[in-house]
């Protein structure tokens, strides 16, 4: 059991590994193209077809690229197709949510509090929720409003936020941030392969048939590559979620999403305005100040919102928190439902070593990690992964008065 726990914790490792290597390729070669593209400049002695051109300079040499809107007028003797780094992205990081959440759902997919379904029922959900996305998303671009391109994207926000609401329904704050994340990566990814690759070869055939190409199938393919662009930065911050419970484990975690979709465009904009040399719009940068300042006090839940009181995430010193009147109570809780996995040696199926190396198992251990506790199971719902110990909501309250009260008398 203990080699089993070790090789599927580094199999973890290396699909992440995996997903982190090719979504770098993947986001880099969308993004230089991105900027090419919006950054061509249409000069008279382009051949016939071209639509513009760039000169660059990199690694100590000069690139000179030419772009064809539809095609040229023969097919070249070699072509470079970008196409595996989307595929093997999408690939990778199915087979980390296979790994750590369908592998594990009862600890990081499931949390009972919010939904009492079982692993096969949720995984069932999960695997729908992409498919189905792809399959709306497809439509909605097929539509008439597909012709609309700003108002088909406003269309695909109000999808996005509708999903980020739903998984907060489903599945615990960390899996509905995650698979987020992943039905928009589903969606990006079905483009490059259903959509933009196709019409690419579509192109490919009519030019060595003789035949000119239709430019419709250029459209739509840039059209999606658009939708891609503007994704792509949202899709990052729910894939970096997991690592910051007060992103995901709030009660507003689905409005923070929402959010982070606009901040997703905001930056975009601004990349995208400048490589086209139209000016660089710096008010985007400051509504995308103000988006994550609101995103940061949405995840404290203050008092205007629940009647909670607000408090800085500080760490005074071991005397404070171990002398606090709340703490005996605190160890107790602590002992009851954090340290079957935060203990030297954990008796929690499965784990066979304290996550991140946490452990509270005296009073040393639980004061040092106060903070981590007040913001991961007092503020935040994110542990116990899926509340997989039942604390309850008075509890976590007892873990916020506790560090409040050390902290505001460490002031006095």
């Amino acid at each position: 059991m203990y080699e089993y726990a070790i090789a599927w914790e580094w199999l973890a490792f290396a699909a992440r590994w995996f997903h982190v290597i090719t979504a770098i390729a993947w986001i880099g070669s969308s993004f230089y193209f991105i900027a090419l593209d919006l950054g061509l400049v249409n000069r008279p002695h382009l051949p016939p077809g071209a639509y513009g051109e760039e000169w660059q300079v990199h690694g100590g040499g000069f690139y000179h690229i030419q772009k064809y809107l539809v095609a040229p007028a023969q097919m070249p003797e070699h072509l470079t197709w970008f196409k595996y780094e989307s595929y093997f992205t999408w690939i990778s990081g199915f087979l980390m949510l296979c790994i750590v959440y369908y592998g594990g759902a009862d600890l990081f997919l499931i949390d009972r509090h919010v939904l009492g379904i079982s692993p096969t029922v949720a995984i069932l959900i999960s695997l729908g929720s992409l498919a189905l996305g792809w399959l709306v998303y497809d439509l909605l671009c097929k539509s008439p409003l597909g012709r609309n391109t700003w108002g088909l994207m406003a269309v695909l926000y109000v999808v996005l936020v509708f999903m980020a609401w739903g998984y907060t329904q489903l599945f615990t704050g960390r899996a509905a941030f995650l698979h987020l994340g992943a039905f928009t990566a589903t969606i990006m990814s079905a483009n490059v392969f259903m959509i933009i690759i196709p019409n690419q070869k579509i192109v490919v055939a009519d030019l060595i048939a003789g035949r000119v190409p239709d430019p419709k199938y250029g459209q739509v393919a840039k059209q999606r590559s658009l939708h891609n662009n503007y994704l792509t930065l949202p899709v990052i911050f729910f894939m970096l979620s997991n690592h910051y419970p007060l992103s995901f484990g709030t009660q507003f975690n689905w409005v923070i999403a929402a959010l982070v979709f606009l901040m997703g465009v905001t930056i975009r904009h601004w990349f995208n305005t400048t490589h086209a040399r139209k000016g660089r719009p710096t008010w985007t940068w400051i509504v995308t100040v103000i988006l994550f300042i609101l995103i940061m006090w949405l995840s404290t839940v203050p008092k205007l919102l629940t009647g909670e009181t607000d408090a800085a995430a500080v760490a005074p010193a071991f005397q404070q928190f171990a002398g606090d009147p709340h703490f005996p109570a605190v160890k107790q809780l602590v002992s009851t439902r954090c340290s079957m996995c935060h203990a030297a040696e954990p008796v929690y199926e499965g784990i066979v070593r304290p996550p991140n190396g946490v452990m509270l198992e005296n009073d040393a251990e639980i004061a040092a990690h106060a903070r981590e506790i007040y913001i991961q199971a007092g503020r935040s719902h994110a542990m116990p992964p899926g509340n997989i110990t039942d604390i309850t909501p008075d509890e976590r309250k007892l873990l916020v008065a506790w560090f409040e009260s050390a902290v505001e008398g460490k002031k006095q």
